[in-house]
């Protein structure tokens, strides 16, 4: 149970950290990936989508430390989101040529770590650790 509250608390301080730099910075931010956003559209859809969202799941995963009836259902939907995440990704240095692509492999690193971590912790949950 120890395991798991520290994963969770980890992915809330990245959550919310990254969360934040795309709402406040979202060209900035952007711009390590190599996109370029061209119009007030694209800069709302960036602070809405890469802020808004991982503030979100920041918040999820918080309530999920106070109550441990969500603490299973928050491992679970890291696991799903970082394997998801990483399956697109993989599939989009597959069909984009990734091999130079230095931002999509330390994105994966860190989607198949985070998965990892998140299963990891849920197997010692159902085992009662």
């Amino acid at each position: 149970m120890l395991f798991a509250r520290i994963v969770l608390l980890i992915q809330i301080a990245a959550l919310v950290l990254l969360g934040l730099a795309y709402f406040i910075r979202p060209e900035e931010m952007a711009s390590f990936s190599g996109a370029l956003l061209m119009s007030a559209a694209a800069v709302t859809e960036v602070r809405a989508f890469y802020g808004g969202l991982q503030l979100g799941l920041a918040a999820f995963l918080a309530m999920a430390l106070l109550r441990l009836d969500l603490l299973r259902p928050a491992l679970t939907l890291l696991v799903l989101l970082y394997s998801a995440l990483a399956v697109a990704r993989i599939g989009g240095l597959w069909l984009d040529g990734g091999a130079q692509q230095t931002f999509n492999l330390y994105a994966l690193l860190l989607e198949l770590v985070s998965a990892g971590l998140a299963w990891w912790a849920l197997r010692g949950i159902q085992r009662g650790n």
